[in-house]
């Protein structure tokens, strides 16, 4: 199976407008993706619209977010349910700053049905971070039954090892993922990471390429592959015997 497991809707503050819940689903089709994921920017509230998109459509789909932590780190939170993604964006927004958002600045952030109608703007500023931790974030992900996996690790700006230097492991039996676990089920390269050089930085770790599309032309330019079930179950197991198989990198955007 292909898989996307980080595209952006019109809700993200930094994406196209474009980006309709329907048109990614028709793009991801059009691109030959078994899967995809929605990851908008602390918010999942375009993940009901995706979720008829991709049931009409016949494609499967995983509901999330991508987190900006206390340390300036995105961390994409999935789940198999769209209650489950809007109970993690609930616990985000609590601790969000309580600022009206600025579209002059930020952007438009439009929630929108599954036939692109506008049900409101959200008001929050989705492009600023929240004041929860990575473990923290980690050990609610895992709580609610998703996977919890480590940005565009390759990239200087918001990335675990731009930011920290490391990815970091728990450190006393108190932070230990359910299982005994890391806080990050797998880790991701960006569309256009070298894999020469990337992939012996993060070899304990099972790696995903996926395409973190702001535009509608990049759904799926980028993918990953592997044997199994397109859900947080069948992905977990995927990750934990490091079977993917990354796309081929683009050389430029």
């Amino acid at each position: 199976m292909k898989f996307d497991l980080h595209i952006h809707s019109c809700l993200s503050p930094c994406a196209n407008l474009d980006m309709a819940p329907s048109e990614i689903v028709s793009r991801a089709v059009a691109a030959g993706m078994d899967g995809i994921a929605l990851t908008d920017h602390q918010s999942a509230r375009n993940t009901p619209a995706i979720a008829e998109c991709a049931r009409r459509a016949g494609i499967k789909c995983l509901f999330g977010m991508e987190v900006q932590t206390s340390e300036e780190v995105h961390s994409l939170a999935l789940f198999d349910t769209v209650e489950q993604a809007l109970a993690m964006t609930e616990w985000v927004y609590a601790a969000m700053p309580k600022r009206v958002n600025d579209p002059e600045t930020f952007g438009d952030q439009p929630v929108v049905t599954w036939d692109d109608d506008i049900v409101e703007m959200e008001w929050r500023i989705l492009a600023m971070g929240c004041r929860r931790t990575i473990p923290e974030t980690a050990t609610k992900v895992h709580e609610l039954g998703g996977l919890f996996i480590a940005a565009h690790v390759d990239r200087a700006n918001h990335s675990v090892i731009g930011a920290l230097g490391a990815i970091p492991e728990p450190m006393v039996d108190s932070e230990r993922q359910p299982g005994g676990g890391r806080f990050y089920d797998a880790v991701e390269l960006s569309r256009t990471a070298d894999d020469a050089i990337w992939l012996p930085k993060i070899s304990d770790y099972a790696v995903t390429r996926s395409s973190d599309a702001h535009n509608a032309e990049d759904v799926a330019r980028v993918w990953t592959e592997a044997e199994g079930d397109f859900s947080v179950a069948g992905l977990k197991s995927i990750f934990a015997a490091k079977a993917t198989r990354l796309s081929p990198r683009l050389t430029s955007f």
